[in-house]
């Protein structure tokens, strides 16, 4: 049996490219932290749409419980054919006002759980597989004050545009998604208000973002970053001298902490 991987889709991202999906008749499995958020989505899911739901919930810190959920999809002989990386930790502080332990914990989802599961996905595949990752305009530039996050954003945009060439001649397409804010939670919209003019403009809502980012890989784009002014952006910062956007950023960073999880 066929299916498409999302993980985090238990989050607001992860459900709005769950019911994209659904809607063109995608089986989905489904995965996330907590099993309650899981079947939540998959219910809503259910409802409207005509598909097979998968749930299994999953920590990506966890290489023992990836096995599990690699001997759970192996037994029931489960393929491939779209892998989502959707999951992500966006805690946002000083590098020194972390916990070792939520240190780990980021770059675990972000980096390691992520590349993981591509990897072991890989395996797995249907034919005309298909990969999104979702990275970040964070990525774009080092980020004071967003310093881990932003790190590891820049590391999945880098891996998955090399793998978007070396998995070209497998006929497998790759695109990484770098959006701007997605109002999905509370704390999301608190931070994109703090930001003032800046984040309205570079923020678009989860269902849109999911939209346009499976056009895009449908295209099979190598990047695709969502709305005008985030390619603005991204185009200034190319540009700007390095010292010059440091600063703004790390003026404009310090004055916001996030610790969502």
């Amino acid at each position: 049996m066929v299916y498409s991987f999302i993980s985090g889709g238990s989050g607001g991202l992860g459900k709005a490219f769950a019911l994209e999906l659904a809607k063109k008749g995608n089986n989905l499995f489904l995965t996330g932290r907590s099993m309650g958020k899981l079947s939540a989505v998959k219910g809503e899911i259910a409802k409207n749409f005509g598909v097979k739901i998968i749930c299994y919930p999953c920590d990506l810190t966890s290489t023992q419980e990836i096995a599990k959920m690699l001997e759970y999809i192996d037994g029931q002989n489960i393929k491939f054919n779209k892998i989502l990386n959707v999951a992500g930790v966006d805690t946002q502080k000083a590098f020194l006002d972390y916990t070792y332990q939520k240190l780990l914990f980021q770059i675990g989802v972000n980096v390691q759980g992520t590349v993981a599961l591509t990897y072991q996905l890989l395996a797995r595949r249907a034919e005309g597989l298909e990969i999104l990752t979702v990275s970040s305009m964070s990525g774009v530039s080092p980020m004071p004050y967003f310093a881990v996050y932003s790190a590891t954003k820049a590391m999945l945009t880098n891996l998955f545009t090399a793998l978007h060439y070396e998995l070209k001649p497998l006929g497998i397409k790759v695109t990484t998604v770098m959006p701007g804010g997605i109002p999905t939670r509370q704390d999301i919209i608190e931070d994109i208000k703090g930001q003032g003019l800046w984040g309205k403009l570079s923020s678009m809502p989860a269902k849109k973002v999911a939209e346009k980012s499976l056009k895009a890989l449908k295209r099979n784009k190598i990047k695709y970053i969502p709305g005008f002014f985030n390619k603005l952006l991204r185009f200034i910062m190319s540009i700007a001298p390095k010292r010059l956007v440091l600063r703004f950023i790390a003026k404009r960073w310090k004055k916001q902490t996030k610790d969502a999880f």
